[in-house]
């Protein structure tokens, strides 16, 4: 999910990270460059959590898949 040097961050934490990082861009407080670095590392998490879901999402739809569970080997 994240680069090889650090390690993966969870969903949950992606996103109440991400909901901390939109609720200071809305109150505006912000210099300009701070408000570009959130936005920046907002993208990164933003991508974080839906690769998170595409990654449930296909697990769902694989156990799923006709009424069935299919067993992966």
């Amino acid at each position: 999910m994240t680069e090889s040097n650090t390690p993966p961050i969870s969903f949950e934490d992606a996103l109440q990270e991400l909901q901390s990082i939109v609720t200071q861009l809305e109150e505006g407080d912000l210099s300009l460059e701070d408000s570009l670095t959130l936005y920046e590392r907002g993208q990164a998490l933003a991508k974080t959590c839906q690769q998170y879901l595409e990654e449930a999402h296909l697990r769902v739809e694989t156990l799923t898949a006709d009424g069935e569970i299919i067993e992966i080997e």
